[in-house]
């Protein structure tokens, strides 16, 4: 495993880090009786030097990852969970964030978070987020429940980044969780300069979507951005729009070319993965710790979809 520096949190961490939701949810969302074969994964990614481990109260997981750091040494590992939002009429929401940290340790099994993140913050969310919620999690970081505060975006319908654009530059955040991907790589134009400048922490997101897993997928959406001229015809192989990033075995697979994309960017600390199949772990973590892929490879991705900021990949 290789490790980094998490922003100005000073925090050592892995640089691929176990995202315990998205799609799988550690295999329970397919299989909520597999709680075992959770457990095990948790401790896989711990065995493979992953020492972020990312959850969130709406996942149904941080049960799971306190079972499975259970009698592990605590100052070893990195915990990072969200609160969902409180609705904005509220009548104490200060209070709704307290009880859901509270409950988030409990099932975690520890007394304190390394990254506490607002979840899914949308712009219509953030004026009530700054005002209402930032300065319960500013007293809850005084009493030292929080170790630092973070916000993930709302990355589907926020694609172009817009609540990050704007909080930012108030400097409220020491963590952001961003989505990024080969698609919609805008947040190196919009975020990331701003996230460098303050020395914010970057989680990122959404490296592997539907579009870079399913190749049928994939050529519906280049065909709907070939139909609306967001690319030119002529720029791709229909059949395989993505074949030139995999070419003398350079990228075996297009996740790991995904993977390898957002690991080398500068501006992302931690790409996260989430799966329930050990063997996806594996080799999703191996993909990470690749080298970067080639400059050409680069450049050409950057023509096809650098000015896109619409995209999720999914």
């Amino acid at each position: 495993m290789e490790f980094t520096t998490l922003g100005r949190t000073g925090l050592k961490v892995s640089v691929a880090g176990l995202g315990c939701g998205g799609p799988s949810r550690l295999g329970l969302r397919d299989d909520p009786q597999s709680e075992k074969r959770a457990i095990a994964l948790v401790r896989q990614a711990v065995d493979l030097g992953i020492n972020f481990l990312d959850t969130a109260q709406a996942y149904g997981t941080e049960a799971v990852v306190g079972k499975a750091i259970a009698g592990l040494p605590r100052d070893r590992l990195i915990l990072s969970t969200k609160k969902s939002l409180p609705a904005a009429d509220h009548a104490d929401p200060e209070s709704e964030v307290k009880k859901g940290l509270a409950e988030s340790l409990r099932l975690l099994g520890t007394d304190y978070l390394d990254v506490y993140h607002l979840h899914g913050v949308e712009p219509k969310d953030y004026e009530f987020a700054k005002h209402r919620l930032v300065p319960a999690l500013r007293r809850l970081k005084e009493e030292g429940k929080i170790r630092f505060i973070g916000v993930t975006e709302a990355f589907v319908p926020d694609p172009s980044h817009r609540m990050l654009r704007e909080s930012l530059p108030e400097d409220l955040w020491d963590v952001v969780m961003v989505g990024f991907n080969l698609l919609n790589p805008s947040a190196r134009r919009s975020v990331f300069p701003l996230t460098m400048k303050n020395r914010v922490g970057v989680l990122g997101m959404f490296a592997v979507r539907r579009a870079l897993s399913q190749p049928e997928r994939l050529k519906a959406l280049v065909a709907e951005l070939i139909q609306r001229s967001a690319i030119p015809h002529a720029s791709v192989n229909p059949d395989d729009p993505l074949d030139f990033v995999r070419p003398k075995g350079e990228a075996a697979t297009l996740p790991e070319a995904a993977y390898r994309f957002c690991r080398h960017e500068p501006g992302i600390d931690i790409v996260l993965t989430g799966t329930g199949n050990p063997e996806h772990l594996q080799a999703n973590v191996a993909a990470i710790l690749k080298p970067a892929l080639p400059q050409r490879v680069l450049q050409r991705l950057d023509q096809l979809f650098g000015k896109l900021d619409d995209l999720t990949g999914n």
